[in-house]
């Protein structure tokens, strides 16, 4: 009897998850990628967002709902 895996959590998510997350369409996303408001990497000639940088976005955006 071997261990069983549980849901496979990811370590980073594509532009495409993280419009899902959001609620955003992907061209959003990737502007905010453009922008730098969004951290991202680049993986080869893929684009790849920790799920802690779509934390750290979600709240700058709060900060400057907040400061506003």
């Amino acid at each position: 009897m071997g261990s069983q895996l549980g849901p496979l959590i990811p370590k980073w998510y594509s532009p495409a998850e993280v419009a899902v997350l959001l609620g955003y369409g992907l061209s959003k996303v990737k502007m905010k990628i453009a922008t730098g408001e969004l951290r991202s990497i680049k993986d080869g000639k893929y684009r790849r967002i920790l799920p802690e940088w779509v934390d750290e976005y979600i709240r700058n955006l709060v900060d400057q709902q907040e400061a506003a």
